[in-house]
């Protein structure tokens, strides 16, 4: 069933475009722009085609895991136009919905999709399933000759497009069509520009940190270097390699590759990534707010209990009420199917021989069905069943009980039917809406969508996560408090549309924390209640798949669907789950928390390592007669660094860092910079020290050059092995086997450049044998003040 018009397949042209907007409108990038312009301005190719080659690099990336997930979505949707019959110039003819103009005549029957809003000219026994709109499980019964209601939802003699009826015949006069109708304008509120998710301000942060690290370093290293030695060309050239020094410019990479690789684990998974922020967002979520409707139930309509009028099980009443829903002529509902579902009663009801006499079919009016049955040789039985408060008017001698037993299930959330029996005449073989009185009542039918057997578990799998669950729903509160209760969730309050409608967004951002069930919620309510959850630091994920709750698929961080979803609800959403199972979104929350544990790891070591080289070098200006290190030797030093650091997203993480919701923390950044970008930079001068010093390198740049290119190349990729995790190297988890492989190929590449043929080239010299000794000691000393270091953040982290 599709509620529009399809879209066609995935537009390779139209999918670069978007692809090269948002490229363009990633901040980090933003920025490398920015710094090309200037190399290209300065005439310094070589660092211009290594930022060129980055930002291409991840876009390519980029494009071909988006391009492959819109794909996956495109192949679920089922590609069928819905019709609708119209009555036009006196003759009914079937016609394509979205031809439908106000003030058409529609006919309605069982199993059509209602095409547009509509209001009722006639009706018999029409029942709509609009949960879709609402979340109700339940269908509803709708009347032409029904009091109006002042809500359009609960309005008996209105229908909305995105329903289904399920039973009974309807005429209906077109009141709104398209963007005009309530699928309309929920379907228009979708299309609004989508507000930033925590990952998009996380690397907005993070960014805006780098621009003031490079606006206060940047412009003193060059007006050092021009002043000092009157060339502001090679100022210029110096102070862009500075720039690009300090800029993490493969965190663009590093963020696509980790998520590529989450989003084809989590395809392993049956879960569909449309945009690869999403799983990072996944894993930062600490607010979960879902439907129940397929989620914590399956979806589906049962008996749950068959009792007598004072509550106890009985077989009888559940005889009664097949033998009604049995021989009744009209189109059964969900709930007969319920009732048929037990046919062990068949056998039965054959072997007695059950015979039909006559029907009094169901109608709004009365609110019940009767049929009048009979046994051979036995006097002939009226048995009806219908809404408790119709049926037990054509019934004596109550039992005192009975209400508070029929109060107590609706309290539970239970739908209940009335069952109640007449012993009718020798000889009578039809009956009439009289004879619906002096009735027995037999007990009551309770139906309920049954809780899923999974839910439990994922819920404490979910809990034990630090994800917190709120339901959010269309359905009635005591159903979504009764299922509720049954699956474990600890429910702490519970809130409704009406009272949500009465507060303002001040109050409702207060109660939204210390509230579990929101019950009889609008499209509007939904996204409401989301707003100030995130407006309140949450970071949301919402799941849903019904017309409603497009709006809130979109207002979340990250929106969550499933492949039954309808259209609107699909595209809206961030991930679809091929599983409609709570279990399947603990394992993608676990796998953000990973992936995003690995792109934190970047961002710690590389902006320490790449300030502290920056501080290292601001100083070396002042104190050399000469540069510390030439342009084209900080591009490459960069290069070979952030090569090393492709193979983190393979990167194992700690158990630790999975069990709490992880988001961008830009404080934790900086306390990474200012600790370990001065103990960097010291070690640095040690190194110019041993290089002017012993080495006496004062008169022979090119020895100064690669003596500290070396050093700072090692430097670098040892901090990896001392941040990658908050616990010491020996104690915490290991690193993957691409990580160490990686790191070793580049450092033996970086001991290889300066002897081999192009070492000349650029600027490099062969180092004497008294430096290596020298550097180990150095790098000794590194690692083990930067494990004091590491001891001193998990002590402050941790402290009260």
């Amino acid at each position: 069933m599709i509620q529009h018009v399809p879209k066609s397949s995935p537009n390779v042209s139209a999918a670069w475009q978007t692809i090269l907007r948002e490229t363009v409108g990633n901040p980090l990038i933003l920025l490398l722009l920015c710094v090309l312009c200037i190399a290209l301005l300065a005439g310094d190719l070589v660092a211009a085609t290594m930022i060129s080659a980055m930002i291409i690099i991840g876009a390519v990336i980029r494009y071909i895991q988006e391009i492959r997930s819109d794909r996956a979505v495109e192949a679920l949707r089922k590609l069928v136009v819905a019709m609708a019959t119209v009555v036009r110039q006196g003759s009914e003819r079937r016609i394509p919905i979205d031809e439908l103009v106000t003030g058409d005549v529609v006919r309605l029957s069982a199993g059509d999709l209602v095409p547009a809003d509509v209001r009722l000219i006639e009706s018999d026994d029409l029942h709509v399933d609009q949960h879709l709109l609402t979340g109700e499980s339940m269908p509803v019964e709708k009347s032409a000759t029904a009091a109006a209601s002042p809500d359009p939802l609960d309005d008996p003699r209105l229908c909305f497009q995105g329903s289904t009826v399920q039973t009974g015949f309807a005429t209906a006069i077109v009141t709104a069509t398209g963007a005009d109708t309530m699928f309309g304008s929920i379907a228009e509120s979708v299309r609004s520009q989508r507000p930033p998710t925590a990952f998009d301000n996380g690397i907005r942060s993070f960014t805006l940190l780098m621009v003031r690290i490079i606006i206060v370093l940047v412009p003193v290293v060059f007006l050092v270097n021009g002043l000092l030695r009157g060339d502001w060309v090679e100022a210029l050239l110096f102070a862009t390699a500075v720039a690009v020094g300090i800029t993490p410019e493969m965190l663009p990479m590093i963020v696509t590759v980790n998520l590529s690789k989450g989003a084809i684990a989590m395809a392993r998974r049956k879960v569909i990534v449309k945009h690869l922020q999403s799983i990072q967002n996944l894993g930062a979520m600490d607010v979960l707010c879902t439907d129940k409707t397929g989620t914590l139930t399956q979806g589906r309509i049962i008996l749950m209990h068959h009792v007598r009028p004072d509550g106890s099980e009985s077989e009888d009443v559940l005889k009664l009420g097949y033998l009604n829903s049995t021989f009744e002529s009209g189109l059964r509902n969900i709930m007969d199917e319920a009732v048929l579902a037990h046919a062990h009663l068949e056998d039965e009801v054959r072997r007695q021989q059950w015979t039909k006499l006559d029907e009094q079919p169901f109608d709004f009016i009365r609110r019940r069905l009767s049929v009048l049955l009979q046994q051979p040789g036995k006097p002939p039985e009226l048995i009806c069943k219908g809404a408790i408060e119709e049926v037990l008017e054509g019934c004596i001698n109550v039992p005192a009980e009975a209400l508070s037993v029929a109060d107590g299930l609706n309290e539970q959330g239970f739908r209940l039917v009335a069952v109640a029996r007449r012993i009718m005449p020798v000889g009578q073989t039809t009956i009439t809406q009289a004879d619906e009185a002096e009735m027995t009542l037999e007990g009551f039918l309770a139906f309920l969508d049954p809780p899923k057997e999974s839910a439990t578990e994922a819920l404490r799998e979910l809990e034990a996560s630090h994800v917190e669950i709120k339901i959010l729903t269309g359905d009635r509160l005591a159903v979504t408090s009764h299922v509720s209760g049954i699956v474990g969730l600890n429910v702490r309050g519970t809130l409704t549309g009406a009272e949500i409608e009465a507060m303002t967004d001040d109050e409702l951002g207060a109660v939204v924390e210390t509230t579990t069930i929101f019950a009889k919620l609008t499209p509007l309510h939904k996204d409401r209640v989301i707003a100030q959850l995130r407006s309140n630091g949450h970071v949301v994920g919402f799941l849903g798949d019904g017309i409603n709750d497009a709006p809130a698929l979109r207002r979340a961080d990250v929106g969550i669907s499933v492949d039954e979803a309808v259209d609107i609800a699909k595209e809206s959403s961030d991930i679809v789950l091929l599983e409609h199972n709570l279990a399947v979104l603990h394992d993608g929350v676990i796998e953000g928390r990973r992936i995003f544990g690995n792109i934190v790891k970047y961002l710690r070591m590389a902006a320490s390592s790449n300030v502290g080289n920056m501080l290292s070098v601001t100083g070396a200006s002042l104190l050399l007669p000469f540069l510390p290190m030439l342009p084209v030797q900080i591009m490459l030093n960069n290069l070979l660094y952030d090569i090393s650091q492709t193979a983190i997203p393979t990167d194992t993480v700690s158990d630790d860092w999975l069990t709490h919701p992880r988001r961008w923390s830009i404080d934790e950044v900086w306390k990474t910079i200012i600790l370990f970008g001065p103990i960097s930079s010291l070690f640095d001068y040690a190194t110019y020290a041993v290089l002017l010093g012993p080495l006496h390198a004062t008169g022979n740049q090119a020895l100064f050059h690669t003596g500290w290119f070396i050093e700072s190349l090692f430097s670098q990729i040892l901090i990896v092995y001392v941040l990658r995790s908050q616990a010491m190297p020996w104690s915490g988890p290991r690193p993957s086997r691409a990580l160490i492989i990686t790191t070793c190929i580049i450092l033996a590449i970086g001991l290889w450049i300066p002897v081999s043929a192009i070492g000349p080239d650029l600027g490099f010299a062969a180092l004497p044998s008294a430096f290596w000794g020298w550097l180990v000691l150095i790098l000794i000393a590194y690692v083990a003040c930067s494990l004091v270091a590491v001891r001193y953040l998990a002590t402050r982290r941790h402290r009260p």
